[in-house]
């Protein structure tokens, strides 16, 4: 029987999936610079209303501060821009799949830094990930991407992964919506003081459908990020973790009605997806990650 959070961590899932979707429509008029400075401006004022509706949203210790503007310069602006940059060089699909590997570069980190033993599904699911990986890189010559390009929803995901260890590490001196105010409140001002001193202005500047669609990206994306934390807070992480890293899976279904045209969907990029999620599952899942 399904319980809150597991709808919300599906919910959740959904939520990035439909991000994703939105991004790649609002990539045809605009550039991957525009999709992220909205998506940062949508997602700080979103956090900061939470944090003013919150009756006691509590005062973070200089440490957790500092994790989570490292969060925020690491994740927030490399992780999406990364995003962004590899939606419009290699597809929503295929980016959703490899972005998804960020579990298990968080994984690797714990084990690394934080002395956690390596199990049997970790090693079964990281071998699963890499023979994922080498059919979407083999489904490339059939729609058109260089190999090299799947190095950014890669690095993505490396970002991504390293933003939970410090995101966790920063949750000790801070609550969540606070902490996540802070993470991309910091990626806002250091994104525009890059924009500005690289001459850089005009991506701050959108408008018409793509501005819309960007919009509706942040909402959807940060909508998301909210109800998996809610989930995480309220169900185990060995379950939230492969629910949300579902996501890939809501991309391919919602391309196929919605990105036509935009986006080539073949047997190998269904399977290379289908075999990354599986990976995930049994590296977060079954390891009681």
């Amino acid at each position: 029987m399904l319980s809150s959070y597991h709808v919300l961590a599906l919910a959740s899932a959904l939520c990035s999936a439909a991000a994703t979707i939105f991004i790649r429509q609002g990539l045809r008029g605009s550039d991957p610079y525009a999709g992220t400075w909205v998506n940062l401006v949508v997602g700080t004022a979103g956090l900061w209303l939470a944090v003013l509706l919150m009756d006691n949203p509590g005062r973070p210790s200089p440490q957790a501060v500092a994790f989570f503007v490292l969060a925020g310069l690491i994740g927030t602006v490399g992780g999406r821009l990364l995003r962004f940059l590899s939606i419009e060089k290699v597809g929503a699909s295929i980016s959703a799949a490899l972005i998804n590997l960020s579990p298990l570069v968080s994984v690797i980190l714990a084990i690394a830094l934080l002395g956690e033993p390596i199990t049997v599904p970790t090693g079964v699911g990281t071998l699963v990930i890499v023979a994922g990986a080498v059919l979407l890189s083999a489904g490339g010559r059939q729609i058109g991407y260089r190999r090299w390009q799947l190095t950014l929803p890669v690095l993505s995901a490396v970002c991504f992964g390293v933003v939970a260890i410090l995101r966790k590490l920063g949750l000790g001196g801070a609550g969540a919506v606070m902490g996540s105010a802070i993470n991309v409140t910091a990626a806002l001002i250091a994104f525009t003081t890059l924009l500005v001193a690289s001459g850089r202005r005009d991506a701050m500047v959108c408008r018409g459908r793509s501005l819309g669609y960007f919009v509706a990206a942040g909402v959807a994306e940060n909508a998301g990020v909210f109800m998996n934390v809610v989930a995480l807070g309220t169900g185990m992480v060995s379950v939230v973790v492969p629910l949300y890293a579902t996501s890939p899976v809501f991309t391919l279904l919602l391309s196929f009605f919605f990105l036509r045209g935009l986006e080539t969907l073949t047997g190998r990029i269904i399977a290379g997806t289908l075999l990354i999620v599986a990976g995930v599952y049994l590296i977060t899942a079954l390891s009681g990650w």
